[in-house]
């Protein structure tokens, strides 16, 4: 890991993105709340709470942080669902790969709930994809002021 013991706390925030583009009929059935799973939201929302809290025992060389805030924004889109993740930590180093997982982990565990809806009748999955997860914004600055 790379020494960041003489780097000064300050705060930290990034937001990450994502997508995952599902059939027409598993978006209505998600508006419908007809997936057999449960709320595909609210789990995939945990999920994304957990992955941030344990980034740095999934990224080898990741730090461990104190966060201070998850906001996870998840909504439908027209060909599937898009999810926002951004994390807040006082810090000596950024929150990207916590917010990064985040958003990864959510996706993953939408199409693990809508995979019933998704597979052909080969069991393959010809339109689910996961797609543009980036860094939206990262912020550092010396106090939580004005933000």
């Amino acid at each position: 890991m790379v020494d960041i013991s003489s780097k000064e706390m300050i705060y930290r925030e990034a937001t990450a993105i994502g997508r995952i583009k599902l059939r027409k009929e598993t978006i209505e059935k998600i508006k419908r709340g007809e997936i057999e799973k449960g709320n595909v939201f609210a789990v995939a929302k945990t999920a994304a709470i957990l992955a941030v809290k344990k980034t740095p025992e999934i990224i080898a060389l990741c730090h461990p942080i104190p966060i201070n805030s998850v906001k996870i924004d998840i909504q439908l889109i027209e060909d599937g669902v898009e999810v926002k993740v951004t994390v807040r930590a006082m810090s000596k180093t950024g929150v990207e790969m916590e917010a990064l997982s985040g958003v990864a982990i959510a996706l993953l565990n939408i199409w693990d709930m809508v995979k019933k809806y998704e597979k052909d009748e080969y069991g393959q999955y010809p339109e689910t994809v996961i797609y543009d997860i980036k860094v939206l914004e990262k912020i550092k600055r010396r106090s939580q002021e004005n933000g």
